[in-house]
Order: structure tokens, then C-alpha cells, then sequence
């Protein structure tokens, strides 16, 4: 047996314990099944049957978990990621006009460049070329945008004809559930409960049944506990090619590339680190097939039919229990297959239980914000315009562009040439075009 789980999932009997894995795989789950009641509810904003995206995300999130714990040997677990979720929805599909067939086509083409930049060692170049503040900064700004969303979801925050936004009428409905949800789940994580969440979105889904929505009905509707998975027929490989050769196809593959690739890489090294996993020199020993891992699975998530697919940061919980190896991502994918048969009650969440989830993960997006020199405003001025350009122009790649375009002019403008390297400049140009005549 021992043998078998060295060769299947880099175990060592002299190093690892079958139980701790275990657990420890278990405890990844807890932290992150939330996306089975997130993702359906961020996608019914384009009327995807609810049903199919909750078997996509399962799917999903199961194919890349297994291909981490048996090409990677590593306790990472994925699933389509937050932040790329609201991108695809919010942006491409509801601000620029494309339909879902659309993004899923530049999810898919991002998945197979991603395969390609990770062969050819492109990627490092890439990443390399991008400023340190931005990368920290784009995280904090999906955080904020996310974290918007759940508000507006919830109805926290409304449309206000005098000032755009406005503080909703949190004492009744949506609002007032919401809010509940954000002190459960807020307290849940200052105790450091396990899949505290998951449990927020249940315990705030259950009080949904006691409180009444705008047409009078109780805001959660509870149909029954096990059922067969629906299925992902109406959204599986329905690709659209007669614009992949446009300019919105080339920035949303792009934005979609570029997001997944500084989110997997903080992902990776970051929770590496809390493991021990990480040498003297920063390296993480085998982040290439992590990389590939998480490039396999955002392909296989767009023929199922739903948004990039990506290394999820919770696995620090599984690590910080003591998994090490792909056993703990192997367990993470089995609970993720047995979750398929519970999808009434991840569906019956309503939106303004999640809202709490889209805060807390809001939260734990903006811890990098810390790491950015503010007293350097070379930097420091570019990587707010990302950040603050999220949220308030609601768009990811809108915060973006606008970020890389700001870091070239202003320190150009400042005579710091030397900070730029050739691809910035290729980039900003690029973005700048795309402005003008998109």
C-alpha cells in the first residue's frame, strides 16, 4: 500500500501519516465547497440553468484537484476561481455585451496558452516583466470588486440616481439576511472555525427561511436534500469561434491569462511557503507541473461549462493541518464527486447567503495591499489606480490596463525609464490601442 501511494501521490510512510492527509484534505474541502453555492448564483445572472453550472463547478473542480494529486503530487485543490468567475459574468458577459458561449470560448483559449507559456518557459518571462506592486495590487482589487458584488447581490448596496451607490434599506429582506450572514460568517472566521465559510452560507441559508423577500415568499426554498446531478448538456463545449480573432476576444483571453497566471503563482508560492515546500532561493520543486495542473483543468472547466479553473488559496487550511502530498488533493476531489448528489441544497442558497462568502474572500484578497511600498508613489500610485479602477468602473481588466498603462506613462513622465522593461511598453501600448479604437 505504501508503495502504491509514494508512486500515486509522492507519499512517504517515513514523512506522512494516511490519516493526516486525510484529514487534512477534508479540512481544504470545507474551506472552499462555498463555490458550489457561489458560482451557480453568480452565473443565473445569464440565465445558465443553475443546475448544469453546480455539476460544472463539481466537475470542475474534481478533474483539476485529481490531475494536482496524481501529475502534481501536491496538496493544492482547484476550482473555478473567484474574482475570474466575476470577470466572466459581470464584465465580458453584462458590461462589454458577449454572450456566456463567448467567455467560455476565451476561457478556453486561455487554458490552452496557458498549456503553451508553461512548456515553452514563456510564462517566466511574462511574469518577470510585470511589476511587483501590480501583481500585489490586482489581487487586492479583485477583492474589492468581489466583495462589491456580494453587496450589491444581497441588495447592501443599491442604485442611487444622485450618487450611483447608496446604502440599501438593511432592515428588511435580502439586505437584512445579508447582513446576519456577514456577522455569522465574520465571527466564524475570527474563531478560526473550520469551513467557517460554508457553515456561514448554511446557518445564514437556513435563516432565509424565516425571512421574506420582496414578493413575500421566504427568501430560501429548501426542495430536498439528495439528488441526482443535473446535467451539463446545455452548457458543455458550446464554444462561439466567430470572433476569435477580434480585439475584445484578444483582451478578454488576455485579461483571463494574466489573472489566472499571478493568481495561480501567489497561490502556489504562498501556500508553499506556509508548508516548508520552498528552498533558499524562493523555488518551489515542481511549481512547472502545478502550473500545467491548473492549465488542464481551466481547459477541461470551459468544455463543461464554466469559468477558469484555478489552485485555490484554502488549501492553506489543508497545509496548515498537515497535508503534504496528493493524497490530501485526492481526498479534496472525492468530496467534490460526492458533492454532486447534494445539489438541492447547494442550489436552494439564496444570492444574499452568499454575499457574506464574496465579503470574507474580499478580506483574505487584500492582505498583499501591505507588501506595496506606499511611500514610493512610482509604484504606489499605479497600484492603487488598479486597485481603486476595479470596483468603481467595474471591471477586473479595466483595473488592469489602466494599472500598467499609469505605471509606463507616470514613470516615464518622472524620467524613470530604467523601471520599464520592453514588454511594459509593448503592453501599454497595446492597452492604449484597445481604448482607442475598441
Amino acid at each position: 500500500m505504501s508503495k502504491f501511494l509514494g508512486k500515486a501521490f509522492g507519499f512517504d510512510p517515513q514523512k506522512h501519516s494516511v490519516r493526516t492527509e486525510i484529514v487534512a484534505g477534508i479540512t481544504t474541502f470545507l474551506t472552499m465547497a462555498y463555490i458550489l453555492a457561489v458560482n451557480p448564483s453568480i452565473f443565473s445572472a445569464l440565465d445558465m440553468p443553475k443546475g448544469s453550472v453546480f455539476t460544472a463547478t463539481a466537475l470542475a473542480a474534481m478533474i483539476g484537484t485529481l490531475v494536482m494529486a496524481l501529475y502534481a503530487k501536491k496538496p493544492f485543490a482547484l476550482a473555478p476561481g473567484m474574482g475570474l468567475n466575476a470577470f466572466f459574468v459581470f464584465t465580458v458577459c453584462l458590461t462589454m455585451g458577449h454572450s456566456w458561449q463567448f467567455a467560455l470560448t476565451a476561457v478556453f483559449l486561455e487554458g490552452l496558452l496557458f498549456i503553451l507559456l508553461t512548456v515553452t518557459k514563456v510564462r517566466s518571462w511574462i511574469l518577470n516583466a510585470i511589476p511587483l506592486s501590480l501583481k500585489h495590487a490586482i489581487g487586492a482589487g479583485i477583492g474589492l470588486f468581489i466583495a462589491f458584488i456580494g453587496l450589491q447581490n444581497a441588495g447592501i448596496i443599491a442604485n442611487n440616481d444622485s450618487t450611483l451607490v447608496a446604502l440599501g434599506d438593511i432592515t428588511h429582506g435580502a439586505a437584512l439576511l445579508g447582513v446576519i450572514g456577514i456577522v455569522i460568517t465574520g465571527a466564524l472566521v475570527i474563531l478560526k472555525v473550520k469551513g467557517s465559510i460554508l457553515i456561514g452560507i448554511l446557518v445564514t441559508s437556513i435563516i432565509g427561511l424565516f425571512i421574506k423577500g420582496a414578493d413575500g415568499a421566504a427568501l430560501t426554498h429548501f426542495t430536498g436534500v439528495i439528488s441526482a446531478p443535473d446535467s451539463v448538456a446545455p452548457i458543455f463545449c458550446q464554444f462561439e469561434w466567430g470572433q476569435i480573432l477580434s480585439w475584445d476576444m484578444l483582451a478578454v483571453v488576455f485579461t483571463f491569462l494574466f489573472i489566472d497566471m499571478f493568481d495561480t503563482m501567489g497561490t502556489i508560492i504562498g501556500v508553499s511557503q506556509k508548508a516548508g515546500m520552498v528552498d533558499e532561493k524562493g523555488n518551489v520543486d515542481g511549481i512547472d507541473k502545478m502550473f500545467m495542473a491548473d492549465s488542464i483543468a481551466t481547459v477541461c472547466g470551459a468544455c463543461l461549462g464554466t469559468s477558469t479553473t484555478t489552485t485555490y488559496v484554502e488549501s492553506a487550511s489543508g497545509v496548515g493541518e498537515g497535508g503534504r502530498t496528493g493524497l490530501t488533493a485526492f481526498t479534496v476531489a472525492i468530496l467534490f464527486a460526492l458533492a454532486l448528489l447534494f445539489s438541492p441544497i447547494f442550489l436552494a442558497i439564496p444570492g444574499a447567503a452568499t454575499a457574506p462568502a464574496l465579503v470574507i474572500v474580499g478580506v483574505m484578497m487584500m492582505s498583499p495591499v501591505a507588501k506595496i511600498d506606499w511611500e514610493d508613489y512610482s509604484e504606489s500610485i499605479p497600484a492603487f489606480i488598479t486597485v481603486l479602477m476595479m470596483p468603481v468602473a467595474y471591471s477586473i481588466s479595466d483595473g488592469i490596463l489602466l494599472g500598467v498603462i499609469s505605471y509606463v506613462l507616470l514613470n516615464a513622465c518622472a524620467g524613470k525609464f530604467k523601471k520599464i522593461s520592453v514588454t511594459m511598453w509593448i503592453l501599454a501600448a497595446l492597452f492604449i490601442c484597445k481604448y482607442i479604437f475598441i
